[in-house]
């Protein structure tokens, strides 16, 4: 138990061969110390993985954490992680995602999960308070996404005679088939990212219900209110949170990225796409979008809904709409819905389903492997993804990624990935810092894991794209920060407020002017903010987060604690990846970002990670190999 609020006390250990539960020791210093969410899973993977196992062996780990905040009220405080070794990267994985099952964990009383083993038979599991119950699937197996989560809930509402609120974690046909990039799903969010569905698969579960009745509790309700009231203001005065993404939601950037020149297209050959308004966030908003949508507890909805088929689904994020638009050079909106929506129900990651295929159809030009995919020939995609899920014909390799296929046919140099994980839809030539964020990233190429640095230099703020200058340090402060910000439960888009609003809302003014110019100078300031994160013993109105971690749990916090909290979670994940072989030698782009200018007129126009990650590592208090130092360590009670 704990003496803390916001937490339910317990950890459950889940034995699949067993089918027998036991808790797991997780203290109030672990607590103070990685707060819950990817964190928390991060400490227990190091504790446990010697960097023998592999993805999809008995002995890997399914890690399920929820955050102090969930439950509580605080605004878009609904997210859950998945951790585990992915069989896409091989190396540790965090997967983070807004549907329900989270909040209901906790109503079961329980604030993470760890999984071991394999189940015997095709098995879906039912939690409620503190009885697990294991069934057999049945013709579960095989069904498609929200076919599977309507008849799980039916088999619930049928065994009470009652409707049941319940969370429900379930994967497609695309993990069951052990497709490499396969999701799980929560309602219509994705755990989406380097295959957590897979491993799902290989230990032939299919889903988890969670169900129950317990209540959070909170340390001081009525500062906590007061507090998320004042909160949910700030979000909807924000210009970004309040008016981008609840009018367009992510995908009002594709505008904004084809001018500057980051929309990634012909798979990252180009930074802009000539069709890109027919493929764009305000054609989606005119068009084709129904309602608003957000997350359980969410003001922002910054969800879209469409209609495809019949169906009223959830439409395409950004990363969807430029990857499947301009990525495989394609200016049809309506398929790129129809996409979107049997990937959902395939369950599979969207991204790394795209630029897989833009790969394969690079490769088919360049006659490294001959397949039929084409840019711009769209007529062949769906019936592609099926075979990707079901692993038929050329969907059986697809289904391995673009680092494995670059490495049996070549094309390396335009495998868009790092560590194996392909890279969202941001083209970072002309955004060095998301460059070195994509290398530096834990878990792959991935623009949030690697501070979303393109929010400085290019969507947000406009601060010197093209330069390396301290990009290093502003890249690491971003990452602790957003590492932070999960910790507890919440979705990153609440940390877009840090940027006060005037900055965004006036591009041209004087301050915005100023600020954008004075960041690549500002470095050595960022870096002894890093470096002693203690001499901020306070709280920032920036960053509403601490005083709600205060409220909920009742334990001491401050932006500094903060910070150095998301640096630990940050240290002790790569520390875990460092079992499995990573190092400065993994941290990496292909050619076409570094080698390549995205303007052969303008050699600035490529990544120069090499310089940058230099000065990364040793922001970092970390060795030339990329790796936190014995003294890094001990300063962050890892060891």
């Amino acid at each position: 138990m704990t003496t803390y609020s916001g937490y339910m006390g317990k950890v459950i250990l889940l034995d699949l061969n067993t089918q027998t539960t036991c808790e797991y020791p997780w203290t109030d210093k672990d607590r103070e110390l990685y707060i819950g969410g990817k964190g928390m899973a991060s400490k227990i993977l190091f504790d446990n993985l010697t960097g023998e196992e592999q993805a999809f062996s008995e002995d890997n780990l399914i890690v399920i954490t929820t955050g102090p905040l969930t439950g509580t009220g605080a605004p878009c405080s609904n997210r859950f992680n998945i951790s585990t070794l992915s069989p896409l990267t091989g190396i540790t994985t965090s997967s983070n995602c807004g549907g329900n099952f989270g909040h209901y964990l906790k109503k079961a009383g329980y604030d993470a999960l760890i999984i071991k083993g394999k189940c015997k038979e095709h098995t879906w599991i039912e939690i409620k308070n503190d009885k697990f119950t294991f069934h057999e699937c049945g013709e579960l197996w095989g069904m498609k996404v929200t076919e599977s989560q309507e008849e799980l809930q039916r088999i619930m509402d049928e065994s009470r005679n009652c409707r049941v609120k319940c969370g429900i974690l379930s994967i497609g046909p695309a993990g069951e088939n052990l497709v490499k990039y396969a999701a799980v799903i929560s309602g219509e969010r994705a755990a989406g990212r380097a295959g957590v569905g897979a491993v799902f698969g290989s230990k032939n579960l299919k889903a988890i219900v969670a169900t129950g009745n317990h209540e959070v509790p909170v340390d001081n309700v009525a500062m906590n209110d007061k507090h998320n009231l004042k909160w949910t203001n700030t979000l909807r005065k924000h210009p970004l949170t309040g008016n981008q993404l609840p009018k367009m939601g992510t995908a009002g950037l594709v505008s904004s990225m084809q001018v500057r020149g980051i929309l990634s297209s012909r798979n990252y050959a180009l930074g802009q796409y000539d069709d890109f308004d027919m493929v764009s966030g305000e054609t989606l908003a005119e068009d084709y979008n129904i309602v608003n949508k957000g997350c359980m507890s969410c003001p922002i909805k910054c969800a879209r809904t469409v209609n495809v088929k019949g169906h009223n689904v959830k439409g395409p994020e950004l990363e969807t709409l430029g990857l499947l638009g301009g990525g495989i050079m394609n200016n049809n909106l309506e398929k790129i819905l129809q996409w979107n929506y049997e990937l959902d129900e395939l369950g599979m990651d969207t991204i790394s389903a795209s630029s897989t295929l833009a790969w394969a159809m690079e490769a088919n030009e360049k006659g490294l492997w001959k397949t039929g995919l084409e840019f711009g020939k769209i007529t062949n995609i769906s019936k592609t993804f099926n075979d990707i899920a079901f692993r038929r014909g050329i969907g059986d390799e697809l289904a391995e990624g673009t680092r494995w296929l670059s490495k049996k046919y070549g094309g390396e140099e335009f495998a868009i990935q790092s560590k194996g994980l392909e890279l969202a839809a941001y083209e970072p030539r002309r955004s060095v810092g998301q460059g070195l964020g994509y290398a530096v990233s834990n878990r792959g190429g991935c623009h949030l894991n690697g501070g979303y640095l393109v929010i400085v230099e290019n969507l947000g703020l406009h601060a010197d794209p093209q330069t390396p200058h301290a990009k290093a340090d502003f890249c690491m402060f971003m990452q602790d920060l957003m590492e932070a910000v999960s910790l507890g439960g919440q979705c990153l888009f609440t940390s877009y407020a840090v940027f006060p609003g005037f900055l965004i809302s006036k591009p041209n003014g004087i301050i915005t002017t100023t600020v954008n110019k004075v960041i690549p100078f500002l470095g050595p300031v960022v870096r002894v903010l890093n470096k002693f994160p203690e001499i901020a013993s306070f709280h920032l109105w920036l960053i509403p987060h601490t005083k709600s971690l205060h409220y909920v749990t009742g334990m001491r916090m401050n932006l500094g604690k903060f910070l150095r909290t998301g640096e630990r979670s940050y240290n002790v994940e790569r520390m875990t990846n460092a079992k499995f072989g990573v190092s400065a030698k993994l941290d990496t782009l292909p050619k076409r970002l570094t080698d390549v200018p995205q303007d052969p007129k303008n050699p600035k126009t490529k990544v120069p990670l090499e310089k940058m990650k230099k000065v990364y590592y040793e922001a970092r208090g970390w060795s030339k190999d990329g790796l936190p130092t014995e003294k890094k360590l001990k300063k962050m009670k890892i060891v």
